[in-house]
């Protein structure tokens, strides 16, 4: 047990369980900034990734809170999409060449957009309903595996976003309540960072040794942050870390 790591990770999982803010935009760039490579840092938290929305899906799931036609939709784009990222990382030479280079970069630009995005929630609330979230699921299959697709690259190359930005397009392109939405959410996440956690696993990119110790702090983190939220201000604590977050990311262009 290496318990540097794990109370960087109790430190990270209370953060998470405070604000709601995703776990993979903090704890990334703080592995990045420790002087991790940054391939190895995306895969080592999306295999901590998969673990923690494992539970969630299960819990979810005996909720009946997942709605499963989305998540299916969603991940025959995504799940393809971070592999074909990933991949073309690794096996196409120029890009290879450079891959620390393109993974930190691609990493500062999601951080500020992620980062954004999380403060104008804050402040503007609910996205409003719209003519096309009113739609029927069936009549924007495409749309939905595309946008599957598009977010599925980004997360394939920096781990950031399987919860943030595909939560913030539920909410803009489908109707949901928000008990299905946070659960179709975590279904989906678990689907697109398990297959993207595989693929790096397959190329050595994982570092187990700090994943296991990161979630033996962040799982308790995790906890403590859940029961003492009610008792705190969630919006200035959220735009806090957005702004935590932002500051990461232009730091690592």
């Amino acid at each position: 047990m290496d318990w540097s790591i794990a109370l960087m990770g109790l430190l990270v999982g209370l953060l998470v369980g405070l604000t709601g803010v995703g776990g993979a935009a903090l704890l990334t760039p703080i592995l990045v900034f420790l002087g991790i490579q940054p391939t190895v840092a995306v895969a080592t938290d999306l295999f901590y990734n998969s673990i923690t929305k494992l539970f969630g899906s299960i819990q979810h799931y005996r909720q009946k809170t997942i709605n499963f036609k989305l998540t299916g939709y969603l991940a025959a784009g995504s799940v393809p999409s971070a592999i074909a990222a990933i991949l073309l990382l690794e096996l196409y030479p120029p890009l290879h060449a450079i891959q620390e280079t393109i993974v930190k970069h691609a990493l500062g630009i999601v951080l500020i957009i992620v980062a954004v995005l999380s403060i104008a929630k804050q402040w503007i609330g609910r996205l409003d309903t719209n003519r096309l979230s009113e739609k029927p699921l069936e009549e924007k299959k495409r749309l939905t595996i595309a946008i599957g697709a598009l977010l599925g690259f980004i997360v394939g190359m920096t781990s950031i976003g399987s919860g943030s930005l595909f939560a913030l397009a539920m909410m803009f392109f489908f109707r949901l309540g928000a008990a299905e939405l946070v659960g179709t959410d975590i279904a989906h996440a678990f689907l697109l960072v398990s297959a993207a956690g595989i693929m790096h696993a397959g190329f050595g990119n994982i570092d187990y040794h700090l994943a296991l110790n990161l979630l033996a702090g962040s799982v308790p983190g995790v906890l403590l942050g859940s029961g003492l939220s009610a008792k705190l201000p969630a919006k200035p604590l959220r735009t806090f870390m957005a702004a935590i977050i932002l500051i990461s990311g232009l730091k690592l262009i």
